[in-house]
């Protein structure tokens, strides 16, 4: 089990490395940087001893005629040095952030907008939206930082050791030994300790999409919130919530924090040795220069790092594992099959058929069962029945938000499950009793079935649509932009501008969720006659609430635990005295 787990872990680690191979010769230009500012930094040290010593000549009084000259010469290198070891520090920090940010990140982010759209309908019903935000926003974030953390740790991290240990090797092996005796004790203990906190990062991720959600939750019902006085037990969720975000977090953040301190005790030791025993055999005479004691303890301040570095890149791996875990989960779901068939929209009639159609949203709880329904073209079919039968699943089917479980569907003799799932979407208009409008202007909202009409169609839609009055009375007319809560405009304007969209667009088929509830009589009326213009010579499905918008309907189907238990009209279904009846009565008297 625990060899499963290790090979998954590894899995994503090679996975990420492999997500930054659009720009790997980017990265390989940040390591080159960072090459250059390593050779920087080793040289310091070495110019520093060397300065030292020419010092202690002159103290000693056994100074060069020329050591002034001498001393501003080797200051002036050293000052260009670490002035070009911050200069590349710089370009490669400013190169990377672009890079990352502009290419890694935002890459990432679209590559996740993209997977979803290919994935069915039941992933977005099922989770939180909250929680997809958080895998898009802070977990891809969390990848990019990590980016920066591999090229530091391959690059600056351990070139920069090997090179550290070479010079200090070069001048005192003994003095170098000192400060490379703790390394390996440092990094196995290190390792341990950073593999116990991936756990604490994958509980933290996952409470921090849980309560994104939940924010997400309340503003977005914010009215209900208040209305219920719920504003206590909300707050009371959230804080369960982050309480136990917080205690993952700082689990996780305790063992990685400890990291450092175990680096920096190991090299103050290093610090300690180098002064006691670099005196001693200065003192003794191994040693022929304060100068090589200075530089040794360079190396070691030095040494410490990059050892930091690592150290800090194994606490972030187990972050980024966490984070990547949860992004790569989305993309690895699987998609829906969308067959490549197409349907030429404009010579399509809307003769719609269902022929022994199964359908359950579990497996264990079927819903629709051997449903049989045959529609013409032009037809009104309104869908009635108790909440549960299956109203909107019907709807669902013909829009291959799902797909059956058994039986076919079709449309003017074609099978659905050949055609496209974009080519289906395209013969369908909607206007469902929740509207939806967007932060845009109106003419905008009202284009959004038909991106490229002309203002002229716009105008005609709203007209036909009985909502260019009002719009016309607004400040901008059809130039104003409607906010994300669409307070400016009522509900009733709302669903006549929806309408308008549908008949802008143009579709064969319609579906239509009654529209006129929660209304006044007067919009009401103006929403009927919008609906009837709508629906004049299109093949449409209306799930009804209120019966008596239906009794024309050219067939009504009566749906009772995803079976139809009576179709006809409505006069017939009347007459029968049966399922439909019980329902038209307990809303009208008769």
């Amino acid at each position: 089990m625990k060899r499963n787990v290790q090979k998954e872990k590894d899995h994503t680690i090679r996975r990420l490395v492999h997500e930054c191979k659009p720009i790997r010769w980017w990265l390989a230009l940040g390591a080159l940087i960072s090459t250059a500012a390593i050779i920087c930094a080793i040289a310091g040290p070495k110019l520093l001893g060397g300065l030292v010593d020419r010092l202690y000549e002159y103290w000693s009084g056994n100074a060069a005629q020329n050591l002034q000259q001498a001393l501003v010469t080797d200051l002036l290198i050293l000052l260009a040095v670490y002035f070009g070891y911050s200069l590349m520090n710089y370009f490669k920090m400013l190169l990377l952030n672009n890079v990352v940010s502009r290419y890694f990140t935002c890459g990432l982010r679209i590559k996740i907008s993209e997977k979803i759209k290919r994935l069915p309908v039941s992933y977005v019903d099922q989770t939180p939206v909250g929680d997809i935000l958080n895998r898009m926003t802070e977990d891809v974030s969390t990848m990019g930082n990590y980016i920066h953390q591999i090229v530091d740790i391959l690059t600056t991290g351990v070139l920069q050791i090997i090179a550290i240990t070479v010079m200090m090797v070069r001048e005192n092996w003994l003095l170098a030994i000192l400060v490379l005796a703790l390394t390996p004790f440092s990094i196995w203990l290190s390792t341990k300790i950073s593999a116990k906190s991936e756990n604490g990062f994958h509980d933290m991720f996952e409470e921090g999409g849980n309560l994104s959600s939940i924010v997400e939750e309340s503003y977005s019902n914010f009215a209900t919130t208040k209305a219920y006085n719920y504003e206590q037990a909300s707050q009371e969720k959230h804080d369960k919530v982050n309480e136990r975000r917080v205690k993952a977090e700082v689990n996780a953040v305790y063992l990685e924090s400890v990291l450092q301190p175990i680096i920096a005790f190991s090299n103050h030791l290093a610090y300690i040795a180098i002064s006691l025993i670099g005196g001693w055999l200065l003192v003794s005479g191994r040693v022929t220069s304060v100068g090589i004691i200075v530089s040794i303890v360079l190396y070691a301040r030095q040494f410490s790092t990059p050892l930091e570095q690592i150290a800090s890149g194994l606490g972030q791996l187990q972050h980024a594992k966490s984070a990547c875990r949860r992004v790569f989960k989305i993309l690895d779901l699987e998609e829906e099959h969308n067959p490549s068939g197409e349907m030429d929209t404009a010579s399509a009639r809307g003769d719609i058929q269902f022929a022994h159609v199964d359908f359950s949203y579990s497996k264990d709880t079927p819903l629709i069962q051997n449903l049989n329904i045959d529609v013409k073209q032009g037809q009104s079919v309104a869908i009635v029945g108790p909440t549960g039968a299956g109203k909107t699943t019907i709807v669902n089917l013909l829009m291959r938000f799902y797909d059956i479980d058994a039986g076919k569907i079709t449309i003017d003799g074609q099978d659905l499950s050949n055609l496209s799932r974009e080519s289906t979407r395209d013969l369908f208009g909607m206007v469902l009793q929740d509207t939806w409008l967007f932060h845009g202007t109106i003419a905008e909202n009202v284009a959004y079935g038909k991106p490229d009409a002309t203002r002229e169609e716009i105008i005609d839609a709203c007209d036909k649509a009985y909502c260019d009055h009002f719009i016309r009375t607004l400040p901008e007319g059809y130039d104003t932009v409607i906010g994300d809560d669409t307070t400016n405009i009522s509900g009733g304007q709302k669903q006549l501008l929806t309408i308008a969209r549908a008949i802008l667009a143009g579709r064969k088929l319609l579906i239509l969720d009654e529209a006129t509830s929660n209304v006044d009589t007067r919009t009401e009326i103006l929403i009927q006659k919008a609906m009837d213009n709508l629906m004049e010579g299109k093949t449409c499905f209306v799930i009804a609430h209120r019966l008596s918008t239906i009794v024309d309907s050219d067939l009504i189907l009566v749906l009772n635990d995803g079976k139809i238990v009576e179709q006809g009209k409505h006069e017939q279904l009347l007459a029968k005295r049966g399922f439909y009846y019980q329902i038209y009565t307990s809303q009208y008297a008769i």
